[in-house]
């Protein structure tokens, strides 16, 4: 099976589609161009299906390229047999054509290697073909001091080597053993010495067993996170304490070891429990841990690309202006205005909470700012002083309605980050770093998108472990999302940052900055045309890109839309057909409803286009994204001291992992929904019912004040009475044992609270 058949198989989609969406890619289309544009190629692959695609390819032909240095390894070594070349062509993964090739590997010399150098070779296959014959008898004639064999010992110890690499070298065997212990093995956690202090939050895995292939990947992630920071000992363990290793069983009965009382069988079977001791088991102990980190990483990614998702297409508070404020106490409350398109105004620092006391003069400081630039918004961070600023501004709404200011808490997740960015540092060269972080937050409530794509993804602090994941496989996802989530939306090419243009498809960093600059130099661009006057940003450039970038006010009413350069003939086609201009059919649904998409068709565009220039006609260039809400918090709850049981409170989504979704309630600590709270029904994945960023009413559970935990339930229905036994304290980490067919296991909650700020 080739690559594009085996991509296929795996998608449940025609070979056809595949090979087609291969040449694209390799012409150099995007996956959004590919996704939107090219329907009629790919037969209406969609983006996530590309995105797999994509992905699948660039493993299978890395797992190609592997295959053929293997080969060709082999070939120059002279032992590539027929029977060898089929098994290596027939592996489909990079684990068992590394099985296959082992026993060819260049390697270090070993002490099998100098045993065969030592002409010991023959010995050791003797000995394992006919096991009647004595070890010591048949070992005397291989004796030789020159080489280095100085008596019988020496021999058999040579003899052993060879056959322990032998074993440890046998590609089926190795499939067994991995297949075996991923099934039956269990993974301990122990606690190191003198660690138990220092490691407190890692205290649910100091005594811990669970089978491998069941653990979840938040905890995966945990154990790991654990090793690595010297609190942990992991260990991979296989069958009972005393009873026989069933691993050394396996090994002897690979190569048909028994004791039937023949004279080498003992030497045999020590030698086969050697190999596994010493050679195989700390082979594939490594291994499989490294399997179970791949497998956590491979459920935990897309949890972050989830978030990411619905974060970066939260509905924007539109061009606006605003002020954004980044709540602080003893270094004051930074402000920074804003106008409709983001541009910075003015900034200010207020000082209204201990030890300054400054609340009046932060009042009118406000309210001054607030008329002055005529602002609508305004932002707060829900860092630390959140709700006691947003009591400021409450009050300043309060006493001066008629400004018709409107508040809102956003996620100040990042906004450090962006402030020392080498980007804000350019964009803001004389501006304190505090107050870069400010502008920020006012930016992005008027657009989160186009705010936080100048922020690297895994600083937004949506994810599971992402600190815990590989960096590379992570920003590779975390940077689709953010293309895909650019492309959907579309960029207002007039108004765009040099960091939002760069993730339109077929830009880059650098075309996106010569975009900047050429705007800059000339004007706004009247027509999409004009981009191929931008240095460097050629046909295919253009090719890709021009149909996700909008001229709002440009001389082509088609320009402010999704519909392609390439696809205006069409539109021109039904305009003369129709007799009608461009401004009497676009955004008359009624009018383009009585068109039949069939009767457009040409030898370039087939029916799923057609039908999308139409939809684009009726709605020219529509944002995706939801209705701008907002949460409203209960006054008088900002702590955690403030809650109580049974409470019933209105917060925003932050983030949601396989185990549940965190809320932030306004009390500087997101609380836990566990998934057995999520519904009346049973929920597999928690997406399906909650989404980053969206607005929601929670009850309070429970409040663990010691360990700051905070366990809510969307089921408002919910007795905090009724989770636990007669007589108990509510308590967060209790709650989820009685549900213990929806549950996971108390570890698991615990982490899951333990990381709610921190992941």
């Amino acid at each position: 099976m080739n690559i594009s058949q085996h991509i296929a198989t795996e998608l449940s989609v025609q070979n056809h589609q595949v090979q087609a969406t291969i040449q694209l890619l390799d012409e150099g289309a995007t996956v959004p161009f590919i996704a939107r544009y090219r329907k009629e190629a790919t037969d209406g692959l969609d983006d996530a299906q590309l995105r797999f695609l994509e992905e699948r390819l660039r493993y299978l032909r890395e797992l190609e390229e592997r295959r053929q240095l293997i080969l060709n390894t082999i070939r120059e070594q002279g032992k590539l047999t027929p029977e060898l070349e089929r098994s290596i062509a027939a592996a489909d993964n990079k684990a068992r054509l590394e099985d296959l090739y082992l026993p060819y590997k260049p390697k270090r010399r070993s002490k099998a290697q100098i045993a065969r150098e030592a002409g010991l070779e023959s010995l050791a296959q003797a000995l394992l073909q006919d096991p009647s014959q004595s070890p010591a008898v048949a070992a005397a004639s291989h004796v030789d001091p020159a080489k280095g064999i100085d008596d019988v010992k020496a021999a058999l110890e040579g003899a052993r080597q060879i056959l322990m690499e032998h074993f440890a070298e046998e590609a089926e065997l190795l499939g067994r053993l991995r297949a075996y212990l991923w099934e039956q093995a269990v993974l301990q956690a122990r606690v190191l010495a003198d660690k138990a202090e220092e490691g407190a939050k890692f205290s649910d895995y100091f005594d811990y067993n669970e089978a491998i292939q069941k653990i979840p990947s938040h905890r995966a992630l945990a154990l790991f996170r654990g090793r690595n920071e010297g609190i942990l000992r992991l260990n991979l363990v296989l069958g009972e304490v005393g009873a026989p290793d069933p691993g050394e069983g396996l090994v002897a009965s690979h190569f048909a070891l028994r004791d039937r009382g023949r004279a080498a069988d003992a030497w045999l079977l020590e030698t086969a429990r050697w190999a596994w001791k010493i050679k195989i088991f700390p082979h594939l102990e490594n291994e499989l841990q490294q399997r179970l980190r791949e497998a956590a990483e491979a459920e935990a990614i897309p949890v972050f690309a989830h978030n990411l998702r619905d974060l970066l297409l939260a509905a924007p508070a539109g061009p606006r202006p605003a002020i954004g404020l980044d709540p602080g106490l003893r270094t004051g409350v930074k402000a920074a205005v804003v106008d409709a398109t983001g541009k910075l105004l003015e900034t200010a620092t207020l000082y209204p909470h201990p030890p300054h006391q400054r609340w009046e003069e932060a009042i009118q400081t406000l309210a001054a700012l607030a008329r002055r630039h005529g602002v609508e918004l305004i932002s707060i961070g829900n860092g630390t002083a959140s709700r006691e600023t947003d009591r400021l501004v409450t009050e300043l709404l309060q006493r001066q309605p008629e400004l018709r200011l409107q508040k809102v808490l956003v996620s100040e997740a990042g906004a450090s980050v962006y402030s020392a960015s080498e980007l804000a540092t350019q964009e803001f060269p004389d501006l304190d770093v505090t107050l870069r972080g400010a502008v920020s937050i006012a930016r992005r409530l008027q657009d989160p998108l186009a705010e936080l794509v100048k922020i690297e993804p895994k600083a937004i602090g949506v994810g599971q472990y992402q600190h815990d994941v590989n960096p590379l496989h992570l920003a590779r996802t975390l940077e689709a999302v953010v293309e895909d989530c650019v492309n959907a939306v579309g960029v207002e090419v007039n108004m765009a940052s040099a960091p939002l243009l760069a993730r339109v498809a077929g830009l880059n960093g650098s075309l996106a900055r010569a975009i900047v600059a050429y705007r800059d130099a000339n004007g706004a661009f009247s027509s999409r045309q004009d981009l191929l006057k931008v240095p460097r940003l050629g046909a295919k450039t253009f090719e890709q890109a021009a149909g996700f970038l909008r001229i709002m006010n440009g001389v082509n009413p088609l320009d402010r839309s999704a519909v392609h350069p390439e696809a205006y003939p069409v539109v021109e086609r039904i305009l003369k057909t129709t007799g009608r201009g461009i401004d009497a059919v676009l955004g008359n649904g009624a009018f383009l409803k009585t068109l039949k998409p069939q009767d457009f068709i040409d030898a370039r565009f087939g029916l799923p286009t057609i039908r999308d220039i139409l939809a684009e006609l009726e709605k020219p260039g529509r944002d995706p994204r939801p209705e701008f809400r907002t949460a409203v918090f209960k006054e008088g709850v900002e702590t955690l001291e403030d809650l109580k049981p049974d409470m019933i409170l209105e917060g925003v989504v932050t983030n949601v992992t396989h185990f549940g979704a965190f809320v932030d309630i306004g009390v500087h600590q997101d609380g836990l929904v566990h998934i057995s709270a999520l519904s009346e029904h049973f929920v597999k994945d928690p997406r399906t019912v909650v989404k980053t960023g969206a607005v929601v009413k929670v009850k309070v559970l429970a409040v663990d004040l010691k360990r700051r935990r905070i366990a809510l339930s969307l089921r408002l229905g919910d007795d905090s009475r009724d989770q636990l036994p007669s007589g108990h304290r509510p308590d967060p980490a209790k709650r989820q044992q009685t549900r213990p067919a929806k549950a996971e296991s108390q570890s698991a909650l615990a982490e899951a609270f333990a990381k709610a700020r921190r992941s």
